[in-house]
């Protein structure tokens, strides 16, 4: 069960380990038989996704676990919508399975590589101030806790786990399973736009409150943004989806491989920054697309970088992204990548970022050869002036000291811990920092 292994990355290139061992399981008894062995060896263990955290916080020298051999849609109660699905299916898959049985994932992120236990357990949302993150959406779970037995947390058995386990940070055990409460299949018409920056942000509050699901971007060295707005529409309305030369343009020329270019040429040439960046604003231009939810979700990144993102008090929005322009105009920084600022709402899970407050998201990005350091410091400690929490799975200096305050439940998650994990199995540096050793 235990192979030897070799260095692992992430995609980001901010994340790397020299695991003793990996292992590849392929059903829950498997999963239990490498814990325990790990815990004969006296080896941590840590189960890996996508890799698409941006922190360490599935880095282990111990005992790596790859989850891929769990996949798919594996029961369907129709009547609640409700579906169980294996940890290790990645989110682009759920959608075409989901869709074949009429449903849909109420919302999602941005991007669909990761698993659905990575994806939850480090709290990635969408945007939208009327729904949560995919976390909210978990109504049951399985997990192997770390003595090496199978857990089933749901509304019959042990409910009052679940806002600890629908968001758990890979620190109570290793998720098998989860049950997803779905929606019916919907269309979601995207329509882009570009606006000028204070506009957006002086129409912030109106514009969260009318669509769906809104969110825009900010190029640095710019006085635009670009605005997307997404309605949601029943599934049999008819429209005209994207045709797939269309779609392969502006996915992979526009969004991909012009974005490689920029970045290398701004790696390469700083002072060309800001001149990119304006030309970058008039490229993305107007557009509009319908299709069903996940193709229009989520979008390929295959333009490699690194990210900090903090969730704040909704209504402190404008001021704060104010407050990153200022950051990036006195300290002369040249930010190639453009700033993403989404919504939520928000949720009762005890470690999410919006838990018990309607949140807003500013999500940092710098090319992953550009040295990332000194912008996500500085971002780092203006966030905390308002009263931010950092995304688990994004970069960031924090420290279980000033976390706890951030967190109502802290203490009662660190319980939960300790029940499923008395032997700290699960821990590694990362952990150790955000919730203490």
């Amino acid at each position: 069960m235990l192979q030897p292994s070799s260095r692992w990355r992430n995609w980001g290139r901010s994340a790397a380990a020299e695991p003793v061992h990996l292992a590849r399981p392929s059903s829950v008894d498997d999963v239990v038989a490498i814990v325990r062995a790990a815990a004969e060896r006296g080896l941590a263990v840590k189960a890996v996704g996508a890799g698409h955290s941006f922190t360490d916080i599935a880095a282990t020298p111990g005992v790596l676990i790859e989850l891929d051999g769990l996949q798919g849609v594996l029961g369907v109660d129709a009547a609640r919508k409700r579906v169980r699905v294996a940890a290790g299916t990645r989110l682009w898959r759920l959608g075409p399975a989901l869709r074949a049985h009429g449903l849909a994932l109420e919302n999602m992120g941005d991007i669909d590589r990761q698993s659905i236990a990575g994806a939850t357990s480090t709290g990635t949302h969408g945007t939208g101030r009327r729904f949560g993150g995919l976390a909210t959406q978990i109504t049951a779970a399985t997990l192997v806790t770390g003595r090496g037995e199978v857990l089933r947390v749901d509304d019959a058995h042990r409910p009052e786990l679940l806002p600890a386990v629908r968001l758990g940070l890979g620190a109570l055990g290793i998720l098998v399973e989860v049950e997803l409460q779905c929606v019916d299949a919907f269309l979601l018409r995207s329509v882009d736009h570009p606006a000028p920056f204070d506009e957006v942000l002086d129409g912030w509050d109106e514009r969260t409150r009318e669509a769906d699901h809104f969110e825009f971007y900010w190029w640095p060295h710019t006085d635009l943004a670009m605005t997307q707005t997404k309605t949601r529409l029943p599934i049999d309305t008819p429209h005209r989806p994207p045709g797939r030369l269309a779609l392969w343009a502006e996915r992979r020329l526009l969004e991909n491989d012009a974005l490689r270019l920029q970045q290398a040429v701004g790696h390469s040439i700083p002072a060309l920054v800001p001149p990119l960046s304006r030309l970058a604003t008039n490229v993305y231009g107007d557009g509009e697309r319908t299709s069903v939810s996940y193709e229009i979700y989520a979008s390929p990144r295959l333009v490699r970088f690194r990210e900090s993102e903090y969730a704040i008090p909704l209504d402190a929005l404008p001021q704060a992204l104010r407050d990153v322009r200022g950051l990036v105009e006195r300290n002369g920084w040249r930010i190639s990548f453009p700033v993403e600022v989404r919504a939520a709402a928000p949720d009762e899970n005890w470690m999410s970022t919006a838990y018990q407050r309607p949140s807003a998201y500013i999500a940092v990005h710098r090319y992953f050869r550009d040295d990332p350091s000194a912008y996500f410091r500085a971002f780092d400690a203006l966030m905390r002036t308002y009263d931010g929490r950092p995304h688990w799975g994004k970069m960031h200096d924090r420290t279980a000291d000033d976390l706890r305050p951030a967190y109502p439940r802290f203490d009662d998650f660190l319980a939960v811990r300790r029940e499923l994990d008395p032997d700290r199995r699960f821990a590694n540096r990362y952990l150790d920092r955000v919730l203490g050793p």
